[in-house]
């Protein structure tokens, strides 16, 4: 079923509480201060039965200049809107102002109530009917209907809710699917009951038992209960003024402005991206620094405004912005804004948020700039692909592109994965998540990592390569290391780089000797040959051999990359053949006796104890063995 939000605005003292109470038989005046004064301080709400049968929510928003800011909190998420004009009095500075933050929020049905028109004149009557006809050319109302009513006399009521049920027809569903979020409006307690909640359910749903996060305190609760006007429910949907009754938390733990949403859902943030346009009126420019007051679903943040694309911003202008507030706060993309000045206190314009989590940006940055015109105007796959090239330095996972953008993590998954059937993105598939990143960062990553090896293998022609931690270390530092393996194996699969043993070098590459390195390489390999299983110490190889020490430890370190020496540990080095042996004759003995001491093996192997113990702590490493008091079996074996 379609839910629908009624809102009213206007001037003080316009007749909007009385109207609503001739329409609904309910005052939404609560407090003392508003029934003995006869003003609306705070918002106001309660509901409504349409002629068709279909139930409303009514938010009443106070006209005074002093609780703009109440009527900003109540604004957010309504549907269909009544202009409040006194016949009386006609259009006053409130009416412009409320008229204006309606078209800056983007609010596009409605229609102008002329009240108290039981106290004029016909003739004063058509008078003011032109002043508003006049007054709302180039907003939403425009061609809207102006209807004169008496809500002391019941005048024009029921043309009203006819009104109000044909616009409701018209009204989009909103999207139950997307991500729940209710900006807090009213908090309370209720004896027995505990903290209460209110506000309007800008999209998904909300059920009993849900556990919800305040944000941005990042405070964590439960749904207790939920109610929508005035009636239990199992489930809330969006555009319902919804009341939750949260478990877990005190009244003190939330505030006017925070925002209810599930679980980790979202991110908080002290700076936005936004298009900001001025109301055509303002009786001046907007200066880049200029201190302001921010509305944002229900909350008000002061903030500095960095104009990014202009000197300064004129009445009635359109521009891209930065906003560094002084309050963190939390927002999707899409999502409306106001913006007042800081003193005196009136509103100077709107506009959407581009960028709820944006990095810090440069004035006149092309680039930048750039990149907001595609979040402005960009499909939805447009604004993923150039979110994932932003971030891509940090390789983010589906789950964080979510929690930033405020956007369901099935959603996102969808548009990454069409980008990668277009191989616009490189996605790596973990356990838990999966994580994305930009071809133009991949292809520029993986240039780098080929131009660091093919300058390694100019500089030290007999290595094998760079180790495969440093790469990941160093290229690779600020990914999920699950994910910095995945992006080499990647580049080995490609056929771009070869991994052998633990180093990674360029494919095709191979150590080539000159004719001294070959002699050097020839002797060292005939060294540990004849040694057999008591082979020389690095430090006596270079006393045998009759050349420069730095040639004889390059040849020898290209000799264990290549595997033709192995390491056992920093001091113990044997030929391949005699490692292989060893191994051999050490598994036939334990196939046969089961286990084995370091005496029965340096026996064995006709060697000393050091040799014999640095083989079986090397293959206690590799889980070939495993140790057992004095004795060593092979690993699986412990019987």
């Amino acid at each position: 079923m379609k839910h629908i939000i009624i809102g009213t605005a206007g001037h003080i003292d316009h007749g909007k509480t009385t109207l609503i109470e001739a329409m609904t038989g309910r005052s939404t005046d609560r407090l003392a201060e508003e029934k003995e004064r006869g003003i609306s301080i705070e918002l106001g709400f309660t509901y409504f039965d349409l002629p068709s049968g279909r139930r409303a929510g009514i938010v009443d928003v106070p006209g005074h200049e002093r609780f703009v800011k109440n009527m900003l909190a109540g604004v957010m998420g309504m549907d269909i809107v009544l202009l409040v004009v006194a016949a009386d009095e006609g259009v006053m500075p409130q009416t412009r102002e409320h008229l204006a933050i309606l078209n800056m929020l983007g609010i596009e049905k409605g229609f102008i109530v002329l009240t108290k028109s039981d106290l004029v004149e016909e003739e004063w009557l058509e008078l003011v009917q032109e002043d508003v006809r006049e007054n709302v050319q180039g907003t939403f109302l425009e061609n809207s209907p102006i209807l004169p009513v008496s809500s002391t006399k019941g005048i024009g009521i029921d043309r009203v809710a006819s009104l109000i049920d044909e616009l409701a027809l018209k009204i989009e569903d909103r999207d139950v699917d997307d991500m729940p979020r209710l900006p807090v409006d009213r908090v309370f307690t209720i004896t027995g009951f505990g903290t209460i909640v209110t506000g309007t359910l800008l999209s998904g749903s909300f059920s009993t038992g849900e556990e919800v996060e305040v944000f941005p305190k990042g405070r964590l609760g439960r749904i207790r209960s939920l109610q929508v006007h005035d009636e239990d429910r199992e489930v809330a949907y969006a555009g319902q003024r919804v009341a939750i009754n949260i478990a877990g938390l005190k009244k003190e733990d939330i505030d006017r402005g925070d925002v209810i949403a599930p679980k980790n859902s979202m991110k908080e943030t002290l700076m936005l991206d936004v298009r900001l346009k001025l109301i055509e009126d303002l009786d001046r420019p907007i200066e880049n620094r200029t201190r302001l007051r921010l509305y944002i679903g229900s909350a008000e943040v002061l903030c500095r405004l960095v104009l990014l694309d202009k000197e300064v911003l004129n009445p009635g202008e359109e521009g891209f912005a930065q906003l560094r507030l002084e309050e963190k706060v939390v927002a999707k993309r899409g999502d409306k804004f106001i913006v007042r000045f800081y003193s005196p206190m009136f509103t100077i314009g709107g506009g959407d948020i581009l960028e709820p989590n944006p990095a810090k940006k440069k004035r006149f940055d092309e680039e930048a700039i750039e990149e907001l015109k595609i979040k402005a105007e960009g499909r939805p796959i447009d604004i993923i692909e150039r979110i994932v090239l932003d971030n891509s330095r940090d390789f983010p996972s589906i789950k964080e592109i979510s929690k930033s953008t405020a956007m369901l993590e099935e959603n996102v998954q969808e548009e990454v994965e069409s980008l990668a059937a277009q191989n616009k993105v490189i996605l790596f598939q973990l356990t838990k998540d999966i994580y994305v990143i930009h071809m133009d960062y991949f292809e520029k990553l993986k240039k780098s990592i080929l131009e660091e090896l093919d300058k390694f293998h100019d500089k030290y022609p007999l290595r094998m390569g760079i180790a495969k931690e440093e790469i990941r270390s160093r290229f690779l530092g600020d990914a999920n290391p699950g994910v910095g393996e995945r992006f080499i194996d990647l580049l080995i699969e490609q056929g771009h780089i070869e991994q052998r043993m633990e180093n990674i070098l360029l494919s095709g590459f191979e150590i080539e000797y000159d004719d001294l390195q070959t002699k050097i390489k020839d002797e060292i390999n005939q060294l540990y040959k004849d040694a057999k299983f008591v082979p020389p110490k690095l430090e006596e190889v270079s006393e045998e051999l009759q050349y420069e020490k730095q040639e004889i430890y390059e040849v020898f370190n290209s000799l264990v990359n290549r595997g033709d020496i192995v390491k056992l540990n920093e001091n113990l080095y044997l030929h391949k053949d005699h490692y292989h042996k060893a191994l051999d004759m050490l598994k036939e003995y334990l196939y046969r006796s089961g286990s084995i001491r370091i005496g029965e093996y340096r026996d064995l192997l006709d060697s000393n104890r050091r040799i014999a113990l640095g083989l079986l702590e090397h293959f206690d490493n590799l889980k070939i063995t495993i140790r057992d008091g004095d004795r060593r079996k092979l690993a699986g074996d412990r019987q």
